[in-house]
């Protein structure tokens, strides 16, 4: 497959804390009713919360809408996770 021609797109969209949309998903790769992990065209992405459950998922489509509180969003990179493992490897040194 040739991705050369494709721009990688994203939107997130929040109500209230309490509802989610999310489109550019490849895929869910976990979850449960504190967090979901999710594989995005941006890269992965981390939501945290309090009694989270799926509303809507079409992967065909690319969209998630998640309900529950919502209290934050993190995007999981290869850079992210060498600065935390660097400094948490110079603070138990």
């Amino acid at each position: 497959m040739n991705d050369h021609g494709k721009v990688k797109r994203q939107e997130v969209k929040m109500l209230n804390r309490k509802l989610l949309e999310i489109s550019g998903v490849l895929n869910v790769e976990s979850f449960d009713s504190e967090e979901f992990l999710l594989e995005t065209e941006c890269g992965f992405l981390a939501v945290k919360g309090q009694n989270l459950h799926i509303k809507n998922l079409s992967l065909e489509q690319g969209l998630v809408a998640i309900e529950g509180l919502v209290n934050g969003l993190t995007y999981l990179d290869s850079n992210t996770h060498e600065k935390t493992k660097g400094f948490l490897g110079k603070l138990f040194k």
